[in-house]
């Protein structure tokens, strides 16, 4: 558009006035306009409608709203700018002028731009809109987005149910998976338990924590190779992929700042299933495993987590360490891929065999064994040291657990997840909340907390949720430490120094005792006299 342009000042009938079709502007609202039009039986248009002329009449480039206004107000004739436009001009010049104006809604300025881009002549680009428009590329990019949303996000968005915050964030997803996170953008709330729930409408905050925890998937652990274009044909590469984060920074920018990730999990677990097939067809003598525990599926190829033993690739970190069956190797050592669960795709060493000696053998020591003894009373210390570390760390992952769900459905949900527990477990919950110990039948460890459970507020329900996910996977004691880790890494929690701090708590106690060893005695007489004294 060139910047002097003939025009022309004048009054023109109402009449003669048209409605642009491709006005971006498509809401209006109603008392808004009953407002303006006040305005105008008042003091009149304040300033004049740009017009062009098309045919026989003059269609509107800016002030649609005025004009129906105008219309409201009764007058027969409105102050005019006419002026010579071609399409893409009078589509320009609507567009700047329309986001000059505050109540202009993001759906209509993202159709505005959008429409831009589709020109032939002249060829627009993000940069450029941003620099007509006064935006910045990445602002631009983000409304152009909004076109791609949902129907029922759209919908929600228009009628003002989510902010133009959440519409922003649910527009970088996948059509498949903004309805999914639409409805984690509300939560129900119940007015003494009874009547209706209200629907309340979460921080923006939540939406995006939501998204990156449920959503996104990092690329560095994705077990395919992300410069293959032939691994998925129809999806190609992911290095130049518009759905990874990485890739494009002006749509995803504030998202997932942290580490590159895939926005399709349909297209991610595409990839993860191809790999498999091709990694298997390569090996065939691959044995495939599973992540989760349990018996072995009927004419399944697949071997479950209890039936074969991880052999460690990194080097022990202490001699006790080197004792575990896990970092030796056995001639049954052989290659396997995860085929089911979790880290599917991934390659691991594992031993199989259950006749195999160091990895599937039952060891027996001679109870009475001094050096024995010494050794159980020094793992006892160590598994003391890791029991607290561990109750402290689940502390600190609860701590971090935000509230979100109705105290009616973390009860329900606590119940029944609580009790599929066994009583070693439940034992720790009992503990880690302070709780107290069970007295006989009729105060059973379960009866206990369920007890617990039925009074406690909606934070406490919402930590016990997460404590019991974090017990339910450690499937065995020897998992629990990574099954910590994971839900720490999860929420940010400093493991470091939570255990630090533990270790330096037991080598106090441990000071003190020997202090207490080493002290004399009071002899038989002086502590008589010091008793009648």
């Amino acid at each position: 558009m060139t910047n002097t342009m003939q025009s022309e000042y004048r009054n023109l009938p109402l009449d003669a006035l048209t409605e642009s079709p491709n006005n971006p502007r498509r809401s209006f609202d109603e008392a808004s306009l009953n407002e303006l039009a006040e305005s105008i039986k008042a003091q009149g248009i304040l300033a004049p409608l740009v017009v062009r002329p098309v045919d026989h009449h003059f269609e509107i480039v800016a002030g649609a709203r005025r004009y129906r206004a105008a219309q409201r107000a009764g007058l027969e004739t409105a102050p005019v700018r006419i002026v010579e436009l071609t399409d893409a001009q009078a589509l320009e010049t609507s567009i700047v002028e329309n986001l000059q104006r505050r109540d202009v809604h993001p759906l209509d300025e993202a159709q505005g731009f959008a429409a831009l881009m589709r020109l032939e002549e002249p060829k627009y680009t993000i940069e450029m809109i941003g620099a007509k428009c006064g935006k910045s590329p990445a602002y631009v990019a983000a409304r152009l987005r909004l076109t791609e949303l949902a129907a029922p996000v759209a919908e929600a968005f228009a009628k003002d149910e989510i902010g133009v915050g959440h519409a922003l964030l649910l527009a970088k997803l996948q059509p498949a998976q903004q309805e999914e996170a639409l409805a984690a953008c509300y939560q129900e709330q119940y007015s003494n338990g009874t009547g209706k729930p209200k629907r309340i409408l979460l921080p923006v905050r939540h939406l995006q924590q939501w998204i990156e925890h449920n959503i996104l998937l990092k690329l560095a652990a994705a077990p395919f190779s992300k410069e293959d274009a032939a691994l998925v044909p129809e999806a190609g590469s992911c290095v130049d992929c518009p759905k990874r984060t990485g890739h494009n920074v002006l749509l995803f920018q504030g998202i997932a700042s942290q580490h590159d990730s895939c926005s399709d999990p349909k297209c991610y677990a595409a990839k993860v299933d191809a790999h498999v097939r091709q990694t298997i067809a390569a090996k065939p003598k691959l044995i495939q495993i599973s992540t989760a525990y349990g018996p072995a599926k009927a004419d399944s190829p697949v071997v479950p987590r209890n039936k074969y033993v991880e052999v460690r690739t990194d080097k022990p970190t202490n001699q006790k360490q080197r004792d575990w069956p896990e970092y030796k190797t056995c001639k049954f050592t052989t290659e396997a891929i995860v085929t089911e669960g979790s880290e599917k795709g991934e390659l691991r060493r594992i031993c199989a065999n259950p006749d195999c000696p160091i990895h599937h053998a039952r060891k027996q020591r001679p109870a009475n064994d001094a050096a024995f003894k010494a050794e159980q009373e020094k793992r006892r210390h160590e598994e003391a040291i890791a029991q607290t570390t561990g109750l402290r760390v689940l502390k600190a992952i609860g701590d971090a657990v935000p509230i979100r769900l109705m105290k009616r459905d973390l009860l329900f949900t606590a119940e029944r997840l609580t009790a599929a527990l066994d009583e070693r477990r439940i034992a720790i919950l009992l503990r880690l909340h302070s709780v107290g110990k069970a007295n006989g039948t009729t105060d059973a460890p379960a009866k206990l907390f369920a007890s617990f459970l039925r009074k406690a507020d909606e934070g406490t329900l919402g930590r016990v949720l997460v404590e019991v996910a974090v017990l339910q996977s450690a499937h065995s004691p020897t998992d629990a430490p990574k099954a910590l880790h994971e839900a720490a890494e999860f929420y940010k929690v400093d493991v470091a120094a939570i255990t630090a701090k533990v270790k330096q708590e037991f080598a106090a106690k441990e000071k003190d005792k020997e202090t207490k060893k080493a002290a004399p005695k009071p002899a038989p007489k002086a502590a008589k006299k010091a008793a009648a004294a």
